[in-house]
């Protein structure tokens, strides 16, 4: 059992949720972060442990509702030790001459402006605290590696997190604020359902897709976030072993 402190964004389903319930087994207090408060509130009580869960509505595109969830960890629980980024959309798959400016913000604002602004405010909390430092975990994608045809936003936004994550690696080591990324391809999630109808692959075909079970990751991000500050994950990829990935497309 742990005393940490934990704040999970998207908590209230797929990878956010499977990830939480992950720490929420494991001791941690969890603050679950995500627009819907009936499906925080659903992740709350199928962990079983509510007495440590801390659901909190917010629009994370938006630096005061961030600002407000940050203040509200800090004044329940006095730290924040670790930060998993993994709230993200993507944008319909149709080709980028087709996208209208709205579609492209939707997507920049929710997977990376928001998750600029969630690192910045851990980061404050982290630097200031006794003992001092902690751990941000950014949920790139294999979107972070390599395209799939007509997503580029999502893509875009993902070699962005990349950067994000070297930066803070970088720059967090003065105040001990570790910082790695979780490369996810085809967990099994309402978002990825897609692929067991078939998707477009690079050679212009369709073919439906494997996945895996969506509790291997929140076990992946559990394995970094218990890691001693000394340590890093860098950069792990958690992939469905046969998706179409490795290979020449």
């Amino acid at each position: 059992m742990t005393n940490k402190v934990a704040l999970v964004t998207g908590a209230g389903t797929g990878i956010g949720k499977a990830a939480a319930l992950a720490m929420l087994k494991d001791g941690y207090r969890v603050a679950l972060v995500g627009r819907r408060k009936e499906l925080l509130d659903r992740t709350a009580a199928d962990s079983g442990a509510k007495d440590r869960a801390m659901p909190l509505p917010a629009d994370i595109t938006q630096p005061s509702e961030v600002k407000r969830i940050f203040a509200r960890v800090k004044e329940a629980w006095g730290r924040l030790d670790v930060l998993f980024n993994n709230a993200g959309m993507g944008a319909p798959a149709i080709p980028m001459e087709d996208l209208s400016v709205e579609q492209w913000k939707a997507v920049l604002d929710i997977n990376l402006s928001a998750m600029f602004f969630c690192c910045q405010e851990a980061i404050r909390i982290m630097k200031a605290q006794e003992p001092r430092g902690g751990r941000i975990i950014n949920n790139g994608s294999i979107s972070a590696h390599a395209p799939r045809p007509y997503s580029v936003p999502y893509t875009a936004t993902k070699h962005a997190v990349t950067g994000l994550t070297k930066c803070i690696s970088l720059d967090g080591r003065k105040n001990d604020i570790a910082c790695g990324q979780i490369d996810i391809g085809n967990a099994a999630t309402e978002m990825t359902e897609r692929m067991t109808k078939g998707v477009p692959q690079a050679n212009g075909t369709t073919m439906v897709e494997p996945r895996m079970d969506v509790a291997h990751v929140g076990s992946a991000v559990l394995y970094m976030a218990n890691l001693p500050l000394e340590s890093n994950v860098q950069f792990m990829t958690i992939m469905a072993t046969k998706m179409p990935f490795v290979g020449r497309g």
